[in-house]
């Protein structure tokens, strides 16, 4: 496999364990890598080796090194990489993980080789020291570019999932300049041709941005090995009404030759944002095999394993929290990275009501709320726990360290996914598909994937996406009775109907086989028919 597709990501959720994902991108990218793995798709995956969470992992008892190996030359030598960056050369070494064949490769500046300050390069995944992480953006791109070189390969499209490794484009420039004895403009436009970047974030936040003077000072080492001016580089990355900002994405777009949004919604809103740029739309998916906890189900059997399921969660509540609650209880599941456009709060936006239905209610009303927590307390988190305390003691409670591990029992064990982001900002929401498979129903504002689908199939769906009291209408209204019905006869209720349908739609609409299909059919084969020629 010397020509295989080269997927770069920054993230990877490879283990629960292992620092090396922060939320649904390195999610995704740990499910595209087993789903690949699984179809023995030609494929090579290369990310970073982070040493500590960015506030989402709990590593108490951490083997996952052990399921890594160093990567050795052809000499049975460890292989370094090096990156000419800030006045020095920086070496990284890597490690190796492999699933059925399908390697990702994840580069570690932590050597004795390297300064004290250079080996933390890698030390933490989207650090929030501005200038290490550009360092790593250089890394991933370049380092990952020269590593693969190193290996042998010679990848045939080189897939970018979001723009953190955009920067691997120069080294293609560098080598069409040397092969092809062209300038840095065609150079630019033949490199073009093998790229294919994937856009996930509309929210400025989640676009990687540097000052272009900081870009400049520290890629002008990779700059003049191509013998051109860092300036050069620094323009290909700029807004075009903002010469001081260097943004990854625009960088993305301009050295890619297609590009893809990941739900039908998310790529309309893109196409808002750069209606310049012609976009395919891939809708995510999720790797079944991997988070199906139901398996095979015969007629009437989905609320049978559901309750199996329901009461591996009741006993993570019991464990964590010390409160007992039923399986015929009505368990509503709020669980994902907590930032402003995901709304957190919302379900609690008139929490006096929610007391009054849960008071009222004939079925007990439980709330489970999960996300990332580390050293500092997001406020979220924060406002999340003092109204449990407050007003939702016994109702609610908080579960943290959100991890792979906790999002398996969570999304199997769930009766309500609650999914609130602001509409058009969410790019596919892949947690709800994995709840839908194992049949939980929605309750979600219509963003991300859920936009594609009809309501009766996989839930309720909110008309405004900012109003807590349409949230407690439907529950009061149309969730409790549908599930009161639906205790006196779980085999053929509404809610089981609806149960079998989600996970059927899932089954057959939302897996990675089908994104990993599309990819095939409208980047990578057509990527690769282009021909350029040469003067």
């Amino acid at each position: 496999m010397k020509n295989p597709v080269a997927y770069f990501s920054a993230e990877y959720a490879l283990d629960s364990a292992m620092p090396t994902y922060a939320g649904g991108l390195g999610v995704l990218a740990g499910d595209y890598v087993r789903e690949v793995a699984m179809q023995e798709f030609p494929l090579v995956a290369v990310g970073l080796f982070y040493k500590k969470a960015q506030s989402i992992l709990s590593l108490e008892g951490n083997n996952s090194e052990n399921k890594l190996k160093i990567v050795k030359d052809k000499n049975n030598q460890e292989l370094i990489v090096f990156i000419p960056m800030d006045h020095r050369v920086l070496k990284a070494k890597a490690w190796q993980w492999e699933d059925n064949g399908t390697k990702v490769y994840l580069l570690d500046t932590d050597i004795e080789e390297n300064d004290p300050q250079d080996r933390l390069i890698t030390n933490k995944l989207y650090d929030e020291d501005r200038d290490v992480r550009l360092k790593q953006e250089i890394l991933l791109g370049i380092g990952g570019f020269r590593l693969l070189a190193g290996l042998g390969y010679h990848a045939s499209v080189y897939h970018l999932n979001e723009g953190h490794s955009a920067f691997l484009a120069l080294e293609l420039v560098r080598h069409e300049m040397e092969h092809q004895k062209v300038d840095f403009k065609t150079a630019c436009d033949f490199a073009q041709k093998h790229i294919i970047f994937t856009n996930h974030t509309l929210v400025p936040a989640g676009q990687e941005q540097f000052t272009n003077e900081k870009v400049g000072l520290l890629i002008d080492p990779c700059a003049k090995e191509i013998c051109i001016n860092s300036s050069d580089i620094v323009k290909l990355g700029s807004f075009e009404d903002d010469s001081s900002t260097f943004s990854m994405t625009t960088l993305s777009f301009k050295l890619s030759e297609k590009s893809n949004g990941v739900s039908k919604f998310h790529t309309q809103k893109a196409k808002e944002i750069w209606p310049n740029q012609k976009m395919e739309n891939i809708t995510n998916g999720i790797f079944i095999k991997r988070w199906d906890k139901l398996g095979g189900l015969g007629k009437g059997d989905i609320w049978e394993k559901h309750l199996e399921n329901k009461i591996k969660l009741l006993d993570m509540v019991k464990e964590k929290t010390g409160d007992v609650w039923s399986s015929t209880d009505l368990i509503f599941v709020w669980a994902r990275r907590l930032v402003e456009y995901k709304q957190p709060l919302l379900f609690f936006d008139n929490v006096d009501k929610l007391v009054e239905i849960s008071k009222n209610s004939s079925v007990p009303i439980r709330v489970i709320f999960s996300g990332p927590t580390g050293e500092v307390e997001n406020p979220f988190v924060k406002e999340i726990k003092k109204i449990i305390e407050d007003k939702l003691k016994g109702t609610a409670i908080f579960i943290p360290n959100y991890s792979l591990d906790v999002a398996e029992v969570l999304t199997a064990g769930a009766d309500v996914w609650l999914n609130t982001p602001m509409a058009g900002t969410e790019a596919c929401g892949t947690s709800g598909m994995k709840a839908a498979l194992n049949g939980a129903l929605a309750l979600s504002t219509n963003d991300g994937w859920i936009h594609e689908v009809a309501e009766e199939d996989v839930g309720w769906v909110l008309k405004n996406e900012q109003n807590g009291e349409e949230i407690m209408r439907i529950i009061e209204n149309e969730i409790i009775p549908v599930y009161l019905e639906h205790l006196k006869n779980p085999i053929d209720s509404i809610w089981a109907g609806r149960m079998e349908r989600a996970r059927n739609l899932i089954q057959n609409n939302f897996s990675t086989s089908r994104t990993l299909q599309g990819y095939i059919e409208k980047l990578y084969i057509p990527t690769l028919k282009q021909k350029h020629t040469h003067k």
